[in-house]
């Protein structure tokens, strides 16, 4: 098996969080998939679980937070340019998400934010590496 990442995120509605995951273009996988939980798979590498609370309830000894009142986790996906960042956010708005703060623009990087209907946030960006690269190279030249 390749290496992998699963986000497990405990949800109120499995059917709500399904659909709105699927608007994002999450693909679910009905193998792995039932009425407490919902795989979907973002890439061959990143997969994210939905769980019904109470599922969710059963891996962990510990309280589970209310997303929308607590953090515990800002997931970021990267994104091959500028337009499929707004594209993602304007469907996660479209399907009942919420938008967390403008855009940033920092010439290098280009990122939004937004949270699904749980509180789960996600900043989708987009990275320049040769101009992340350049940004980050000490000036050369000039008298020291």
């Amino acid at each position: 098996m390749p290496k992998m990442i699963f986000v497990n995120l405990p949800v109120a509605d499995v059917g709500r969080a399904t659909a709105f995951y699927e608007a994002l273009g999450f693909e679910k996988n009905a193998m792995f998939s039932n009425a407490q939980a919902s795989s979907m798979a973002w890439s061959d590498a990143i997969v994210v679980m939905l769980l019904d609370r109470a599922f969710y309830a059963t891996f962990t000894a510990k309280r589970i937070i209310d997303a929308h009142e607590q953090s515990g986790a800002l997931l970021a996906l990267s994104f091959e340019d500028r337009a499929a960042v707004d594209a993602i956010t304007l469907a996660a708005l479209a399907a009942g998400g919420r938008e967390l703060h403008d855009p940033e623009d920092h010439g290098f990087m280009y990122s939004r934010a937004f949270e699904d209907p749980d509180g789960h946030g996600w900043g989708p960006f987009h990275m320049d590496m040769a101009a992340a690269e350049q940004a980050m190279t000490p000036q050369q030249g000039g008298s020291q």
